[in-house]
């Protein structure tokens, strides 16, 4: 009888593995997952937060508004009280600006500078399943929404703290409100991104003097741009010319016209210098952010 032949093994079926989503959704995840993270932080030091966000704001107003009126020194330009009142028409939309910078520099700027110091954080970051530009895209989104939040908080003090007879004259146009703020807490958190990549922590008290003080004082947060016309030399505007590379000075401008009626520089400038600002921060941002972290 003949032995039977030996069975002929079976060919393994050929089992593929399809992703279970795309790479656009895993980023779009990592990206919604690292801004939440963020949230979740500042939930949790919203009382340290706030307190961090109102201290400056408060003390300009509280100084030129409330003090000097009430002590004879009111800034005016010696006008009496309507004189004053105008000053603190243009004070509330100034300090509503440097506080969108202010946040923007210390929620991405102050972060970052620690992050890629002794903290290391940014190393846990990056491994999130998304491209490394991403990250730090996440920084600038959950940077601008801590700025969103501080513009929302200091508004109404600075509006309400004033000597008696002093009061600041605001008239909201909501369609210059809601699209600039958002448009400024992009703008200074990219900057601050840009800021955070350049300066190593231990160079901060170098950025604060060179950088940020600067940008203050020169950011039209006490004055109109248009205002400053007489500062000339050989019938040169040369300081209302050189506060044009200023951001600021375009948040603040915005913020007069968005709150005010006071003369401001033109939206159809305000707009299209800020878009670029804020494209030109972002862009240089993220590259030197990608090269920080993989060097």
């Amino acid at each position: 009888m003949a032995a039977a032949a030996p069975p002929i093994p079976s060919t393994p079926a050929r089992i593929s593995i399809e992703p279970t989503r795309s790479i656009f959704a895993a980023s779009r995840s990592a990206l919604r997952a690292l801004i939440l993270r963020d949230l979740v932080v500042l939930r949790k030091n919203f009382g340290e937060f706030v307190i961090r966000t109102l201290v400056q704001p408060f003390l300009l107003v509280f100084v030129f508004l409330y003090v000097f009126p009430t002590i004879g020194q009111g800034i005016g330009g010696g006008g009496g009280k309507a004189a004053e009142s105008a000053f603190a028409t243009v004070l509330v939309a100034g300090v509503v600006g440097i506080s969108i910078m202010f946040q923007g520099i210390q929620a991405v700027a102050m972060v970052m500078a620690q992050e890629f110091g002794y903290t290391r954080e940014i190393e846990d970051r990056v491994q999130a399943p998304c491209p490394i530009w991403l990250v730090g895209v996440a920084k600038v989104l959950s940077g601008a929404t801590q700025g969103l939040i501080a513009a929302l908080i200091v508004f109404p003090i600075a509006a309400v703290i004033h000597a008696k007879g002093v009061e600041a004259h605001l008239s909201v146009h909501w369609a210059v409100v809601l699209t600039l703020i958002p448009l400024a807490c992009v703008t200074m958190t990219s900057l601050g991104l840009l800021l955070g990549t350049l300066f190593e922590a231990r160079n901060l008290g170098l950025m604060f003097g060179f950088v940020v003080l600067p940008l203050t004082f020169l950011g039209g947060t006490y004055y109109q741009w248009t205002k400053l016309a007489p500062v000339q030399v050989g019938g040169i505007h040369w300081l209302q010319i050189l506060v044009l590379v200023n951001p600021l000075i375009y948040v603040t401008e915005g913020m007069r016209a968005g709150l005010t009626h006071a003369q401001h520089m033109h939206l159809y400038i305000i707009y299209p210098v800020l878009i670029g600002f804020c494209a030109t921060f972002l862009t240089l941002g993220l590259r030197k952010f990608s090269s920080r972290v993989l060097s």
